[in-house]
């Protein structure tokens, strides 16, 4: 398992637009990918479920890849969040 940690520079944070593309992203790879807010984790393929953290500018969210292509996944994660988030 791959973990990185991200700070939300985005002054909206997650909302509905960054929220899917980062699914669709997710969606690429075969590794489960989970993002963690706080004490809730859910599965960064599922759209509604990363709205429900409520992630804002200045929160840190944990990413997760485990699975065989989980280094691609977590490099993917990590260049989507720096450049859209």
């Amino acid at each position: 398992m791959k973990t990185i940690t991200y700070t939300i520079k985005d002054e909206l944070g997650i909302h509905a637009r960054p929220a899917g593309m980062l699914a669709k992203k997710a969606k690429e790879f075969s590794s489960e990918i989970t993002i963690q807010k706080d004490s809730k984790t859910v599965n960064a393929t599922k759209l509604i479920a990363l709205m429900g953290l409520g992630i804002k500018c200045g929160d840190s969210i944990t990413v997760s890849a485990s699975g065989e292509d989980e280094d691609a996944a977590i490099k993917a994660m990590e260049e989507f969040l720096s450049a859209n988030l």
